[in-house]
């Protein structure tokens, strides 16, 4: 590790560190898990979140980011939810789908007396229309999740029936995130496609504005069939990437609170007698992908790529090997993070065992890229967006890598932009993350399955495929669990998604600010929030 000593040294220090030797793991430290906030709260104000990168489309059908989801969850109920245990409870919903005994019918009841933002009447109509919308629509992130319904019909005023081509496990943790939520019939057929602009949905908030690149802005609505229990008058979504910014505007108050707070402003946070921490476990992942075979964009079935990394495995291998993960964890999160190297969480609801992590070996990397027959240094072109994580993320990865062969480009640009760039197959490798689903299948069917709505790194492998066919009708249990063990061996064979580390989702608030909720799923709920009492 010598020879990059001085280059992870310069890192811990831009972390705001004094180096490998003064970090210590944060687990005592943030005081364990703290995910709610029970204390009163008084009528009115203005709340302001402060995002770590700017929203994509505000559209559930195309919307593909976790800060676009935080903003949702403000705007946008869903037919089910995840309450603090991880457990799916109805929320638009009025109880648990009903599946009949051949698995592919299945029913669900509508609660009543529910009104969108825009005044339209929620009915089963409007949530078949909805679904319809996921499934079917042009450049959907939601067509892999819904791709088993074959249809989705309203048989009575308050009764959706789906049918579904086999029996689909995760259908309920589907319709507990964006694939649940419904949309305003009125609004979809004035807009269409430009619903991004105007979106109307049941929730505690209804949208105002949105000024690109700088905030979104919600109001208390009415028309919320849960009004009386909504203090806040507004809240403003505004995009601080820049962590220490984050901070520093939570310390002067013109921010009450700071989303996906990194380590280094976690550490700060907890000597500030105004301010209090939220955190919980995470459900997703973080890592770097290859483009191995997008040559069309997301959705559409991968081609052959010429690039050296596409076609050669072992090259990709050999850069795995080339990784530490725990130092990367230490250096850049200073170990409030956990390494990982396989899409389930061990707070998923399939415990597959954890998957065994490849130390890091340098004389087995060289070795791979002297088998596939490569001239080093392998010149590689990594995409990163431009938060102090993510550079500081890619200047280890480029020194660690240099010293199995390969020359590490890095090429920052704006998240949004990164996501137009990787979805369009314009890439060879990017700093890739998802935050994660309580069902195993939604962290891999969409990504890795052939054509997934979000397969931006092309893989097609119909070993692979079968196994996600298996995993979404096997039922739970030790079965499902097993199944999902070899599905992370195949993925691992794979080389083309690297995992590398798994976030804890914190929140900073000011202690001002009461009622606050963040679940595993690493939202902001707002809906209970407001000032203290």
């Amino acid at each position: 590790m010598r020879p990059i000593a001085t280059a992870l040294a310069v890192v811990a220090l831009a972390a705001g560190t004094a180096g490998c030797g003064s970090l210590t793991t944060a687990a005592t430290e943030v005081g364990g898990v703290r995910m709610t906030d029970e204390r009163p709260v008084r009528e009115g104000g203005t709340l302001t979140v402060a995002l770590k990168s700017d929203p994509d489309k505000l559209d559930p059908t195309l919307a593909q980011t976790l800060v676009g989801r935080t903003v949702f969850a403000g705007m946008c109920e869903k037919l089910y939810d995840t309450d603090r245990a991880g457990k799916v409870v109805p929320q638009l919903a009025a109880a648990l789908p009903r599946t009949s005994h051949d698995g592919r019918t299945v029913t669900l009841p509508i609660r009543p007396g529910l009104r969108f933002s825009d005044g339209t009447r929620l009915d089963a109509a409007a949530v078949a229309r909805s679904l319809e919308r996921h499934r079917t629509l042009a450049g959907s992130a939601r067509a892999t999740e819904l791709g088993p319904l074959t249809s989705a019909v309203a048989t009575g005023e308050l009764t959706v029936r789906i049918r579904l081509k086999k029996p689909y496990v995760p259908l309920t943790g589907v319709l507990a995130d964006r694939a649940g939520m419904v949309m305003s019939p009125r609004a979809l057929k004035k807009y269409g496609k430009n619903f991004t602009a105007h979106p109307s949905c049941v929730g505690p908030f209804r949208y105002v504005e949105r000024v690109a690149g700088d905030r979104i802005v919600l109001e208390k609505d009415p028309h919320y069939y849960d009004a009386a229990k909504v203090h806040l008058r507004r809240v403003v979504y505004k995009t601080i990437t820049d962590g220490g910014v984050r901070l520093a505007n939570l310390r002067s108050g013109d921010v009450q609170i700071g989303d996906q707070m990194g380590p280094v402003e976690v550490r700060s946070s907890l000597t500030e007698p105004q301010l209090q921490l939220f955190n919980s476990p995470s459900l997703g992942y973080q890592g770097l992908g290859f483009n191995i075979g997008n040559v069309h964009g997301t959705g559409k079935k991968p081609g052959k790529l010429h690039t050296l990394f596409a076609r050669e495995p072992k090259v990709r291998e050999a850069f795995e090997l080339s990784l530490d993960r725990a130092l990367i964890n230490k250096v850049v999160f200073q170990g409030m993070y956990a390494p990982a190297c396989g899409p389930v969480s061990p707070e998923s609801a399939v415990a597959p065992g954890a998957a065994h992590c490849p130390p890091r070996d340098l004389a087995g990397a060289k070795r791979l890229l002297k088998e596939a027959g490569v001239r080093t240094p392998v010149p590689l072109e990594l995409k990163v967006s431009t938060t102090p994580e993510d550079s500081r993320l890619g200047q280890v990865v480029q020194a660690m890598a240099k010293e199995a062969g390969f020359e590490v480009r890095l090429r920052p640009m704006e998240y949004a932009t990164l996501l137009e760039e990787t979805d369009a197959g314009r890439f060879e490798a990017y700093v890739s993350g998802w935050s994660g689903r309580l069902d195993p299948d939604g962290n891999i069917a969409s990504f890795l399955g052939t054509a997934g709505a979000m397969n931006t790194y092309g893989v097609s492998d119909p070993a692979l495929d079968r196994l996600i066919a298996q995993g979404r009708t096997t039922p739970g249990g030790t079965e499902r669990g097993a199944l999902y063990r070899r599905l992370t061996d195949r993925i691992h064979d794979q080389h083309a998604l690297i995992y590398l580390y798994r976030q804890k989702n914190y929140v900073v608030a000011r202690k001002d600010i009461a009622g606050l909720r963040v679940h595993g799923d690493g939202l902001v709920r707002v809906k209970d929030a407001g000032y203290a009492r």
